[in-house]
């Protein structure tokens, strides 16, 4: 059985767009602890350690099947940009990074029988143009507090797909989850039918 350690709609979303059986069981880590300064330096292998952890904390639970972690990372201006906690946090967000370019990392780990037995990821570099506040005001009154489940704070398979002016990535990747590469996975180790 395949289980994917997350209880995030867009993750769900990839995998029943691509027509995987799974079931849904969220891991139980804490990602402020995996989140050290140094470990911050890197976003491309952050977002593999946080996807690492959470199929690890499942596969210990479940050892038979093969369980997904997956995780992202958003990288602008050289930092780190955790969740917006409020619309108005999001709306500061993205007036910051108007006109602006900034790189998501989304990591993906594959574990079975408590151990980590792939992983990989992928980036997306996003470019948003620059859009009016009256733009701004409307998208956000439009999204509501949805767009604080996303580190962006938009949905790009959504109304957040008009705040780009450039998008250079793979839409699985830049929902939350390096579809393809996953996929080859799965396959290669008999998850999925080659």
């Amino acid at each position: 059985m395949i289980v994917l350690a997350s209880a995030s709609a867009a993750r769900r979303r990839i995998l029943e767009d691509a027509g995987v059986a799974f079931n849904v069981d969220p891991a139980d880590v804490d990602e402020a602890a995996l989140k050290t300064p140094e470990a911050r330096l890197d976003p491309a292998e952050l977002s593999v350690t946080l996807a690492a952890a959470k199929a690890r904390d499942v596969s210990r639970r479940r050892p038979g099947d093969w369980v997904i972690g997956s995780d992202q990372i958003l990288a602008f201006d050289g930092r780190l940009v955790s969740k917006a906690r409020s619309l108005d946090e999001a709306r500061a967000r993205l007036s910051e990074m108007r006109g602006r370019e900034h790189l998501l990392w989304s990591g993906v780990a594959l574990a079975r029988g408590g151990e980590v037995i792939w992983s990989d990821r992928e980036p997306a570099r996003m470019t948003m143009r620059g859009f009016s506040d009256a733009f701004l005001d409307a998208y956000l009154t439009a999204e509501g507090e949805g767009l604080l489940a996303s580190v962006g704070c938009y949905r790009i398979e959504g109304r957040g797909a008009q705040l780009f002016a450039r998008v250079d990535g793979a839409q699985a990747t830049i929902m939350g989850m390096p579809l393809w590469p996953l996929l080859e996975a799965l396959r290669s180790h008999g998850a999925l039918p080659a």
